[in-house]
């Protein structure tokens, strides 16, 4: 396949006209003449002085600094002069606090360099890392190919990473995997198609489509306006039945977690899998402007779990949540969770990959996360697998919603030896939204809309609220809040 060069991406990206360079004469020290020569033959046959180039750019007008590697130059390699040239335009990109994109298209190291060159891959993570630590966005768009110590450094370190379509990406290039091991790659693994469906990256986006993902990213976690108040959810009315509200909730006909997410796909960013080879669409999460905040939004869908779908929420499900939650402290922005699960994945496999200890890794992270907290329970709340998304500065529940440890059934199983004792059990343990609200465990009650289909917007009306609540009372917000809360909670103060 024709490969996209370093210009392509530049031109085809940012505003017509608003590239500058900021490149320097490359800094090649104590190299003999052999190595000098390749260099030249390399130069004359691109028109560029090394495998990278740096500048910025407006997208939209707005300011973006661009790194963009090129493999007509040595295969995109990277050596001394390459690596510095990288780490330079990164420091400069966070000391004048502009989001970055990097395409990397590179073999990995120089091999005319060797050791020293590749320990640069260190060298350039920490620099990405000094990014990150600024809470500004960094985006990776992956081109044919990228293999090596670029692949297993910078290129697999974005916030968001996409690629371009029937790409080669992967740890060593076929050629170099069966030279040392004597056998050959199987076709297909090393495609950016394979990484997406194993979870890997976020997304496939031809060429000309990167722009508009890099525009949306950046509209997205712009400052907005948010000083005017929302308006309040609307009040719920006492008396619910808890056994009919836990029918509707299993209605296959209510919208769910997904519907959420989907009514924000114009103002969002996908996010696609844990980044460690697991992908399941029974948590689904973006980031997503609710009203004039940017947010990271994880859903649990129930529509995609068993019994309605085929996508069981085990523990990679909730690694992918914790990757999500992370993406959401690194850009320093509100999480929102939505839960809405009939259970967690109740099998040998989900046993043996630690289910448990997943959910209590989830807990830890959401109740240490720095940045203001939402979780909302849309509907059902069976379990573990909706306790690990639980716990927040506010916490919201539609009047519908409930929160059990086992469900209905299992429960009047353990008690009764039937299951007809469900909805006498349920009203005992106190598992619907008026016992939750009087009991603590919930901060508010939101009313259903009298139409179902209605029910994704109010309660993006009521997390856009709560949000604002928040935001005007810092003093909600954070690890330790959140930890004398759950201490008061227990203690009964």
């Amino acid at each position: 396949m024709a490969r996209i060069s370093a210009q392509q991406v530049i031109d085809t990206v940012l505003d017509h006209g608003s590239f500058t360079s900021w490149d320097g004469a490359p800094e090649h020290a104590n190299i003999d003449e052999a190595y000098r020569g390749t260099l030249s033959r390399a130069s004359d046959k691109t028109g560029l002085d090394e495998a990278v180039i740096t500048g910025e750019g407006t997208v939209g007008g707005k300011r973006v600094a661009v790194i963009c590697s090129e493999f007509g130059f040595l295969g995109g390699s990277i050596g001394t002069a390459t690596a510095r040239r990288i780490i330079r335009s990164i420091e400069r990109a966070t000391a004048e606090q502009l989001p970055l994109l990097l395409s990397p298209t590179s073999g990995g190291t120089r091999m005319q360099e060797g050791t020293a060159a590749f320990a640069l891959m260190i060298s350039i993570t920490t620099a990405v890392a000094r990014h990150k630590d600024s809470h500004l966005p960094f985006l990776v768009y992956l081109r044919n190919p990228t293999t090596g110590g670029v692949m297993a450094s910078w290129g697999s370190a974005g916030h968001f990473t996409f690629a371009e379509p029937g790409a080669l990406l992967g740890f060593l290039g076929p050629r170099v995997v069966e030279l040392a091991t004597g056998e050959p790659m199987p076709e297909g693994v090393q495609t950016s198609e394979n990484l997406f469906k194993q979870g890997i990256i976020d997304g496939i986006i031809p060429l000309e489509g990167l722009r508009g993902a890099v525009r949306r990213t950046i509209d997205v976690l712009a400052d907005g306006d948010p000083s005017e108040p929302t308006p309040p959810p609307a009040a719920a009315i006492d008396g619910r039945d808890t056994w009919e509200a836990i029918l509707r909730t299993r209605d296959t006909s209510r919208p769910g977690g997904g519907d959420i997410i989907d009514a924000l796909v114009d103002c969002s960013v996908p996010i696609s899998g844990t980044g460690d080879g697991h992908k399941s669409l029974s948590v689904r999460a973006r980031l997503a402007r609710i009203g004039e905040r940017p947010v990271i939004l994880v859903a649990q869908d129930r529509h995609n779990q068993p019994p309605l779908g085929t996508h069981p929420m085990g523990p990679g499900s909730l690694r992918f949540a914790r990757r999500a939650m992370r993406i959401a402290e690194s850009l320093n922005i509100p999480l929102v969770t939505v839960i809405d699960t009939p259970g967690a994945e109740l099998t040998k496999d989900a046993e043996e990959n630690a289910m448990a200890g997943e959910i209590a890794r989830t807990l830890t992270t959401l109740v240490n996360l720095k940045v203001p907290t939402v979780s909302l329970i849309l509907g059902q709340g069976c379990g573990g697998g909706a306790l690990a998304m639980l716990p927040s500065d506010r916490v919201l529940a539609m009047h519908d919603a409930w929160m059990s440890p086992l469900p209905p059934e299992g429960a009047s199983a353990i008690i009764y030896r039937d299951t007809e004792h469900a909805p006498e059990m349920m009203e005992e343990q106190g598992v619907g939204a008026e016992a939750m609200l009087k009991t603590g465990v919930i901060d508010e009650i939101v009313a259903e809309p009298e139409d179902p289909a209605e029910l994704p917007r109010r309660a993006l009306s009521a997390i856009e609220h709560a949000l604002w609540e928040l935001e005007k009372n810092p003093a909600r917000v954070g690890r330790e809040q959140r930890f004398d809360h759950y201490r008061r909670f227990a203690l009964g103060e």
